[in-house]
């Protein structure tokens, strides 16, 4: 194998597909990134769960194949200088990698003990603009589940309906749930769920322009292509929450505020929580103002800020981590909190009445003596 292109198109692949390889493994070859020339030069990593394959420009004068460890290969790559980038590699995997004054010569392995990507199956495909379904799973990965004992909310769910994708991440504590139209569609209803942590390379892979993602589902795979990478992950299976009859429809009380004075009244707050010291936020929400407080051996902080709407002395407790990433993650300047008891979910839903988010905090029961 014998090819040459420009350090900056060798490192961006790597750095992207260098993700999918396993970081230790009892098959050597999975810690590596599969190099193939033939009519492209293409770059893969695969885990056995997700891989990620892209495709750059490349002048190949002898085609072929070869298996690099990852964070080698990666290191050097990146510390070449800014240069074209000549490989070759014998018929015993030796590789000679040189660029400008730089030559390094390493061991490669054979890539027929490189497994195959999966095969996608193609049933349903459903394209979206890169900008949007970056921003979905952004707006919703952080609320995937990382407990293993329920292995189908460690994904989150996709369900289309004609013109619209909804994406919805759930862990116990709380749901995120992000509304979109799609830019095109090859389905009527369908519903699949994405492994957070492959959702979260495909939010690092996209872009934030106009150009489409390409969804396509296959029985037991799903694969996003995003212009010249493509990333292939399994399907998780399982019953996934319904969501729909979790959340409650009406609240008895109704505050609406913008969302970024919310964010700065509980990040102050949360000054005295950590790690360490660890204590809910109690929100008390009075006619026009929300108080926030809380209490840890650290000290006591309190603070308030504006609101419209009249919460009657209603006082609920929250986690301050699920309650500010919620409110930063939704995608409105100004947001309803929509509460009934101090024991219910508190549901967030955009102030002007749209439907393109909802996010539903669990409350944290508070003691008397607590603040």
């Amino acid at each position: 194998m014998k090819f040459s292109c420009e350090k900056a198109d060798l490192l961006s692949a790597v750095n992207i597909v260098s993700r999918a390889a396993a970081a230790k493994s009892a098959v050597p070859s999975l810690e590596g990134l599969l190099i193939e020339a033939g009519d492209d030069l293409t770059v893969t990593g695969y885990d056995l769960k997700t891989g990620i394959r892209s495709t750059i420009k490349a002048d190949i004068t002898e085609g072929g194949s070869v298996v690099i460890n990852a964070r080698l290969f990666g290191d050097i790559i990146r510390k070449l200088p800014d240069d074209v980038v000549y490989m070759t590699v014998n018929e015993k995997f030796s590789i000679n990698l040189r660029c400008a004054m730089s030559e390094f010569d390493i061991m490669g392995m054979s890539a027929e003990e490189y497994p195959d990507l999966p095969v996608v199956d193609y049933q349903n495909s459903i394209y979206m603009k890169e900008r949007d379904i970056k921003a979905m799973i952004g707006e919703t990965n952080f609320a995937v589940s990382e407990n293993e004992a329920r292995p189908i909310h460690t994904g989150a769910l996709f369900e289309a309906d004609n013109e619209i994708l909804t994406v919805v991440a759930v862990d116990g504590f709380r749901l995120a749930l992000r509304r979109e139209r799609v830019a095109r569609t090859e389905v009527g209803k369908v519903s699949f769920v994405v492994p957070g942590t492959a959702l979260a390379e495909v939010e690092r892979i996209a872009g934030d322009g106009e150009e489409l993602v390409k969804i396509t589902l296959g029985s037991k795979h799903v694969m996003f292509s995003l212009g010249s990478t493509v990333l292939i992950s399994r399907r998780l299976e399982g019953e996934f929450l319904n969501y729909k009859n979790a959340i409650p429809q009406t609240g008895k009380y109704t505050i609406d505020a913008a969302r970024r004075d919310i964010i700065s009244t509980v990040e102050r707050v949360s000054l005295i929580i950590n790690d360490k010291f660890k204590s809910p936020v109690r929100c008390l929400f009075k006619d026009g103002v929300l108080r926030v407080s809380t209490a840890t051996t650290l000290g006591k902080a309190v603070d308030e800020c504006p609101v419209s709407g009249d919460g009657e002395g209603l006082e609920i407790g929250f986690n301050n981590r699920y309650i500010l990433e919620a409110l930063r993650a939704a995608p409105a300047d100004n947001v309803r909190l929509q509460l009934n008891t101090s024991v219910s979910p508190c549901v967030i839903v955009p102030a002007d009445g749209s439907k393109n988010f909802i996010y539903m905090i669990l409350p944290v029961r508070l003691r008397a003596n607590e603040n």
